[in-house]
């Protein structure tokens, strides 16, 4: 609670405003890692006051004293004027007798009480540090691990709270006396800065072969890793929160190399660019995505690629994002990649240090063992990485950010709930996994942690929900899990030896973009994915749900239909076609040669086929819609075999883009008991009719995404829900979420759609939490 009192009017107002008086204030939020108390510090020196700030458990704590006049206008400074990153949550403020204090110091850290002071980010180089890495008359030129208080690693270093030097990696580098001196100058912005280092004391770079060699060192070590990536060659660098391989962007053989190796065989690679005038030499670049690319988070961006006459000589290799007209763009973020990149002077493939469905990298000796198959050579240093931290993804959508993936710069991602909640662990989804801990009013969500299909990536996710319990000395007393019996993380729930709830993946999906935008019930919930299972035994993914105060209710779902094969369907959108067909055609399907998914199947593929889907066979009913644009996309002829998760869907909503249509296909409601069933069989219909006359897959691509989005207000009109929120991975969809999101509008309706938080499983977490919530308040 605020405590702040006001002293106006009244005989004797003057006299009181000269009173000496104390002043104590606690404050939560982000205010560690910021330079919050040196900006305290010289505040209260500026203005004439006395007493103490540090850094508690909880956040920080102020005891400072002087005339009344002089703490009021010190208590409206420490918000107007607080360090660009800092965010003050809570404020507790309380008026005492002076006590005497004579000047204003910073104690050490107070560690008494629950932790729960909110961890900052990592942040990208600030512009003051690039000035000192590039500038020859200054001590850290070319030094790779330069930063401030207002830049540099702060949760990719962290080991305890409160945030200070001796809780960090860092505490294996002690100060020499140039760098102790700026840490203990209040003038100086390394004040209090807890990773500063210079090329006298802090961390240093080597350069290994394949075997662990120690090639050469230092700034030698960086000038023979650019030439390394000159000649074609695949480096693998230790950055901030990980290992990230890279060769240069611009060769094909190099790239075709990478991907072999890595076991990734057409998902999009990311690319670092030297500056910004390079990307934009490849890519369109909007006013809000610039910013995104030169924020203190420095995510990689989805912009749109230039291409024909826009674009003579791109500098990227087709091998990068086949088929793609999106490229994954980031900038240098850390004084390491500052100096790699000036001296490259072109863009390289960044992508995560890892094999495919693998966790990251973070020890270098860890990643000669893993590596060793993928990399050439390894450029490392001797800083800790505390914990996994990949790139950070994002996109605009609707003029808006949309986190991706919640990693370095974003995570960990602190949200306010609207109720108390008991000391709750959730442990998110299987694929795109996050977990999530809560306690009284606060859900701190982890980094991304990845699928997981491997037991490296279980240990993974093992470490960061460890890891986050370590940091905030956080005891859980229930776990929340999926419904899904095998997620692996369902099982993890289980084994953990607590009392376990289990949330509905959708219902959880809808709470978690409720919680992104802090509103409340009652609101319909429109989440759209690939796969999570049902209160009804099937496989859901194409869901209305109606939110109460509460409780929720399934309002309407798209028409089931059959997956022959089960999670082979997933793989495959030819089978996702397969089964929608049949439930249109049934038996003649299969002597239907002018239909793209059937022909993909030989005589023997279709007789087996046909027998699963008449007996029910592994056949696994869902009312998808993922697997519906997978379906669509299979009939179109677009993608019959996913190379990477969620490519038919992909590549359908890519070619849509380029149409310009307003028309729609039909599709009906049916009433199915207290729900409705949303008709999909008209719209095939229309679609392959649509085939049948020749009309262009890019115009069938834009009437489908068009007609999804009628559905989404058609739906809206039955139940009457003014606010209406769109979330599930079917939303990275940037035609469809744009499309839905101005049909509702001009319905009168109040969209909502993800920002901060992941509108795929990455943000599932966030929801269980969120309906543990709601549990302890009286849901049903």
């Amino acid at each position: 609670m605020q405590a702040e009192s006001s002293y106006k009017g009244g005989t004797g107002s003057s006299r009181k405003l000269r009173e000496t008086k104390l002043l104590r204030i606690s404050i939560r939020g982000l205010v560690q890692g910021v330079g919050f108390r040196p900006f305290v510090f010289r505040l209260a020196s500026e203005l004439g006051l006395a007493g103490w700030v540090c850094n508690s458990a909880q956040g920080v704590t102020i005891e400072i004293e002087g005339e009344l006049e002089r703490l009021e206008v010190f208590s409206d400074r420490l918000e107007s004027e607080a360090p660009p990153h800092s965010l003050i949550q809570y404020r507790e403020i309380s008026f005492h007798e002076a006590t005497g204090y004579t000047d204003f110091i910073i104690r050490e850290n107070w560690e008494a009480g629950n932790k729960n002071a909110l961890i900052l980010p990592d942040m990208a180089t600030c512009p003051e540090c690039m000035g000192d890495i590039f500038d020859p008359q200054n001590r850290r030129y070319r030094y790779p691990f330069t930063n401030c208080t207002n830049c540099g690693p702060r949760y990719s270093i962290i080991q305890s709270l409160p945030y200070d030097r001796a809780g960090t990696t860092m505490k294996a580098f002690p100060m020499c006396e140039q760098c102790r001196a700026e840490y203990e100058n209040p003038h100086d912005r390394r004040f209090h800065a807890q990773p500063n280092a210079c090329p006298e004391c802090g961390p240093q770079l080597q350069l290994w072969n394949r075997y662990g060699k120690i090639m050469t060192i230092h700034d030698g070590a960086l000038s023979e890793a650019g030439d390394i990536i000159r000649k074609g060659e695949i480096l693998a660098l230790k950055g901030l929160g990980g290992f990230q391989l890279l060769v240069d962007a611009a060769n094909d053989d190099a790239v075709l190399r990478l991907r072999r190796r890595k076991a990734r065989e057409e998902k999009p690679l990311a690319l670092m660019y030297p500056d910004l005038d390079s990307i934009r030499h490849d890519c369109e670049i909007s006013a809000l995505e610039e910013r995104l690319l030169l924020s203190s988070e420095a995510p990689i961006v989805l912009l749109h690629r230039k291409s024909g006459n826009d674009n003579p000589g791109s500098s990227v290799s087709p091998s990068v994002a086949p088929r793609n007209p999106y490229l994954g763009a980031m900038l240098p973020y850390t004084p390491l990649h500052h100096l790699l990149m000036r001296d490259l002077r072109f863009p390289v493939v960044a992508t995560s240090g890892n094999i495919s469905d693998e966790p990251i990298c973070i020890d270098e000796f860890e990643a000669l063992e893993r590596l060793k198959d993928i990399a050439d050579h390894f450029l490392v240093h001797n800083r800790p990485i505390a914990r996994q931290m990949d790139d950070s993804v994002v996109q605009v959508i609707n003029n808006r950010m949309q986190v991706i993936r919640n990693a370095r710069g974003y995570a960990p991602t602190n949200i306010e709930l609207s109720n108390s909640v008991r000391p709750t662990l959730a442990v998110g989804a299987h694929l795109k996994n996050c977990t999530a801990i809560a306690d009284t009013k606060l859900a701190v969500v982890s980094q991304h942690i990845g699928d997981l299909d491997t037991p490296q990536a279980y240990e993974a996710m093992n470490r960061v929900v460890n890891s986050l319990s370590e940091l905030y000395e956080f005891a859980p007393e229930i776990s929340i899990s999926d419904l899904h019996p095998d997620y692996a993380s369902t099982r993890y729930a289980a084994e953990y030896e607590l009392p376990t709830q289990q949330v509905q993946h959708h219902y959880a999906h809808v709470l978690s973009c409720m919680a992104d935008n802090k509103i409340d019930p009652p609101v319909l919930g429109v989440a759209w994915d690939g796969t999570g299972l049902g209160t009804d035994g099937t496989i859901w993914g194409g869901e209305f749900l109606q939110i109460d105060d509460r409780s929720f209710r399934r309002q309407a779902f798209f028409r089931t239909f059959r997956l022959p094969g089960g999670e082979q369907a997933v793989r495959e959108p030819r089978r996702a076609a397969v089964g929608l067909l049949y439930e249109i055609y049934g038996n003649k399907l299969f002597e239907m040669d002018s239909i793209k998914p059937v022909i993909e199947f030989n005589d023997n593929e279709r007789q087996v086929l046909c027998e699963m889907l008449k007996k029910h066979l592994n056949c696994p009913l869902t009312s998808s819609a993922g697997r519906l644009f997978d379906a669509v996309a299979s009939i179109l002829g677009l993608c019959q075999v996913n190379a990477y998760e969620g490519q038919g869907g992909m590549t359908l909503g890519f070619l849509a883009e380029q149409v310009k249509n307003d028309s729609s296909y039909s599709f009906g409601l049916i009433e199915a008991g207290k729900s409705y069933a949303i008709d999909w069989e008209p719209m095939i219909r229309n679609i392959i009719d649509d085939m049948n006359r020749g009309e262009k897959p890019g115009s069938i691509a834009a009437l489908f995404h068009n007609t999804l989005a009628e559905i989404i207000v058609s739906v809206a009109d039955r139940i009457g829900e003014p606010q209406v929120v769109l979330t599930g991975g079917c939303f990275q969809n940037r035609y469809l979420s744009e499309r839905a999101i101005r049909r509702l509008a001009e319905s009168g309706f109040k969209p909502f759609w993800h920002h901060r938080v992941p509108p795929n499983d990455g943000g599932i977490a966030l929801g269980q939490i969120m309906a543990a919530s709601r549990l302890e308040n009286g849901e049903k």
